[in-house]
């Protein structure tokens, strides 16, 4: 620990000449900034590299091959990130404990800069043969790895300050990041489109959300550190608990809470993608509608989410987070039925689709923090929260774009609509078989 308080002191006085003060109290409000500006910024380099593994890397990478094929190799790229990303927490855990929270986070935010921002120098097939798709999953693994620790405890802590009958209202915190990020990715991509001709775009226009990325990251890093390092927030996490275990260590004790955790948010990290990657390659590859109209609708569908994930939390601090999260899982297995039809269903179809779907979203995915953080004791929490946190991605979003391109392709929208009913059914399985979990959450 003295190691660790040696690394981790030139970062707090940097922190402080920053801000200006030494030992000034910083509120719970200034956790939630802290935490939105943190997720917003993940979330927009998720997307960046999400929207652009539809509209970019297809035609880019692939190039030689049909457009169905392109995007499928695409989306098989896709995952490598959710695939890395428990190595990346395994791998920042160590530093953290050896080295500080400061000295991780650092670390792991300007290596997901450096992946992101490397995707926007990414040579085309043309000029580098196989090695652009070669290039371009390196660049992905090592945004998985950063992602991974990038973990830094800001959401536990605040769910952990927040009062007994605010912690739905609380949890929902973070999970605003998920819109934000979205609308900020599908505008800045909906403004190259529509101002630049297809040439312009796949030569240079769509490089530039990806260091408008890297932007966004240093901001991001500096709103965290004016947190994280400061010795009056360094002592909370000590007296809660939220320091880091050892990853293997951790995963022995409570490998039930991490399973049960990791499936309890299924249906709504499946709808995740449904509503925003999967149906945006639908449109681009079996219908004739602009692209840059599609990701129009889908900034709007962010503004709904933004909206349903507030709302999640005045109905969890009602209800209780458990009940709701049972709710929204059955409402997906239902929206699942028929929201096939509306995808395919022309423009009005689409809109309807993507609005439902980002107001059921918002209201599931408001809460499933709330799933993982609460499901653990004290002493591994930190760890705990973050490998759930991995698994639940993994499953749930890592390999959703392809899987529910290739059971459209083989059997019709109807089976992507099947695969949203699975995660909707592994939700409602693991909230009934943990009654813990049950107890926890309400």
């Amino acid at each position: 620990m003295v190691e660790a308080t040696a690394h981790s002191a030139p970062l707090e006085r940097d922190a402080r000449a920053i801000h200006g003060h030494d030992d000034a109290h910083v509120n719970p409000a200034e956790i939630a900034i802290g935490v939105i500006i943190g997720r917003t910024s993940e979330f927009f380099d998720f997307f960046v590299y999400a929207l652009a593994s539809v509209i970019v890397f297809p035609a880019l990478v692939f190039p030689w091959m049909d457009r169905l094929t392109a995007t499928l190799w695409s989306f098989a790229i896709f995952p490598l990130a959710f695939i890395a990303r428990p190595i990346g927490t395994q791998i920042f855990m160590a530093i953290d404990r050896r080295h500080g929270r400061g000295t991780k986070l650092t670390i792991a935010l300007f290596l997901l800069g450096t992946s992101t921002v490397a995707v926007a120098f990414l040579p085309g097939a043309a000029q580098v043969g196989i090695w652009s798709a070669l290039l371009l999953a390196l660049f992905r693994i090592g945004q998985g790895i950063a992602l991974g620790g990038a973990w830094d405890g800001l959401a536990s802590l605040l769910a952990l300050n927040a009062p007994e009958q605010k912690r739905g209202w609380w949890a929902m915190v973070p999970q605003l990041g998920a819109p934000l990020g979205l609308m900020l990715a599908s505008g800045l991509f909906a403004f190259f489109l529509g101002t630049l001709s297809p040439e312009d775009f796949i030569s240079w226009g769509w490089r530039y959300p990806f260091f408008v990325a890297f932007a966004v990251n240093v901001v991001a890093l500096f709103a965290r550190l004016r947190i994280v390092v400061t010795p009056e927030y360094n002592e909370m996490f000590k007296s809660r608990e939220l320091t880091p275990s050892r990853v293997t260590a951790t995963l022995k004790a409570q490998w039930r809470n991490i399973v049960i955790g990791a499936f309890a948010p299924l249906a709504s990290f499946a709808l995740f993608h449904m509503v925003t990657v999967f149906p945006l390659s639908w449109v681009a590859l079996f219908t004739r509608e602009s692209i840059t109209r599609f990701l129009l609708i889908e900034l709007v569908g962010g503004m709904f989410g933004v909206a349903a994930i507030i709302v999640s939390g005045l109905l969890a601090d009602r209800i209780g987070r458990r009940s709701l999260l049972g709710y929204t899982a059955a409402a997906i297995a239902v929206f699942s039925g028929f929201a096939p039809q509306l995808l395919d269903a022309g423009e009005r179809g689409e809109a309807v689709f993507m609005i439902g779907g980002f107001i059921l979203l918002g209201l599931s995915f408001g809460q499933s923090s709330g799933a993982v953080t609460s499901n653990f004791p004290k002493r591994a929490r930190y760890t705990g929260a973050a490998l759930t946190s991995d698994l639940a991605w993994l499953f749930g979003a890592g390999f959703a774009p392809l899987a529910a391109l290739l059971l459209a392709e083989w059997f019709g929208l109807i089976a992507a609509g099947a695969y949203l009913l699975s995660g909707a059914v592994a939700t409602l399985i693991a909230l009934g078989l943990n009654k813990e979990l049950g107890r926890r959450l309400d």
